[in-house]
């Protein structure tokens, strides 16, 4: 194998062990939010402002000497913006139905990737990454079985919040694609979070303030600085390695994690359709990790690397 070969599987070897520690990660948040009551958009708010302030001293070190343009500052504002609406919608989605509703329709964004990233990205998913996509998300189906409980109008309000944030979740995967060339990780996380935060926290009622217990809050701020904080920052250094559609799919690796959590922490029954259905989850992460690498200017980000300071 040529060096240059080397370094291309070395690069993608990394960039899907970091996003997929970064889904583990993000896979706690139901057990995280089951243990802090509170209004969704304040929940928002608080994990938004703590995911600023943790990414400014990592961002001191971590730059990219490039010179911005300023519709690459324009893409960290809308990135921002739809980070925000996509946090508060898939909270908002946690409270108005079931954590399985919410949570499948949140990850409609693997195939809206797959769809999207060909136009946005000038990426050419192959046929392995759609087939990955596929049996990914129809074992998340059978993983969540959302058909075991009764439907009401919430739960067709929170599929609609869920969605809703699937979008805003691709989007925010796409934007932060298109800018690895300018900004690094830590940068986007703290430029978007500046505008991300301020709108956040209005969107909270005054009352809802007075609503908040101490312990809650604790929480929420605890969380913010490990999956939050801590994840955000693996998988923008991961997605800088890999396609934008693998890294979608190896994100469904958090609902995985979060049944299992919930089977092994807070008791919840995990039956045999359940755990076939972690295993399609797994199968369509080892079609993505274990497919061919691009070659190193093959990618649209193969010059992202070039600049950085200090990367991990």
């Amino acid at each position: 194998m040529k060096p240059r070969d080397v370094e291309a599987v070395r690069r993608s070897a990394l960039g899907y062990a970091l996003v997929a520690i970064a889904a583990t990660a993000w896979g706690t948040w139901p057990l995280i939010l089951k243990n802090a009551p509170m209004p969704a958009a304040l929940q928002s708010a608080a994990l938004m402002a703590v995911l600023t302030l943790a990414s400014l001293p990592v961002m001191l070190r971590d730059r990219v000497n490039v010179r911005p343009t300023l519709l690459q500052w324009a893409g960290v504002a809308w990135l921002g913006i739809g980070d925000a609406l996509n946090v508060v919608l898939f909270f908002a989605a946690y409270q108005r139905t079931t954590v399985a509703i919410a949570v499948l329709t949140h990850y409609l964004t693997p195939i809206l990737v797959a769809l999207a990233a060909p136009l946005v990205l000038r990426e050419r998913p192959g046929a392995r990454t759609f087939v990955a996509v596929f049996i990914a998300f129809a074992g998340l189906v059978l993983l969540l079985a959302p058909w075991r409980v009764g439907l009401g109008g919430n739960d067709a309000i929170g599929a609609a919040l869920g969605a809703g944030s699937a979008v805003f979740y691709t989007s925010n995967v796409l934007v932060n694609k298109r800018l690895v060339e300018a900004f690094s990780g830590s940068e986007m996380m703290f430029f978007h979070g500046l505008v991300a935060t301020p709108l956040l926290f209005a969107l909270v009622p005054p009352s809802e303030y007075a609503l908040v217990s101490r312990h809650a809050l604790g929480v929420v701020m605890l969380g913010a600085l490990g999956p939050g904080a801590l994840g955000g920052l693996l998988f923008v250094w991961g997605l800088r390695r890999i396609e934008a559609s693998h890294a979608s799919v190896l994100t469904l690796l958090e609902p995985f994690v979060a049944v299992l959590l919930a089977a092994g922490i807070m008791g919840e029954s995990v039956g045999i359709v359940s755990i076939g259905g972690g295993g399609l989850i797994l199968a369509g992460a080892v079609l993505v990790v274990t497919g061919r690498p691009r070659a190193p200017g093959a990618r649209p980000d193969a010059a992202a690397g070039n600049g950085v300071q200090s990367e991990p």
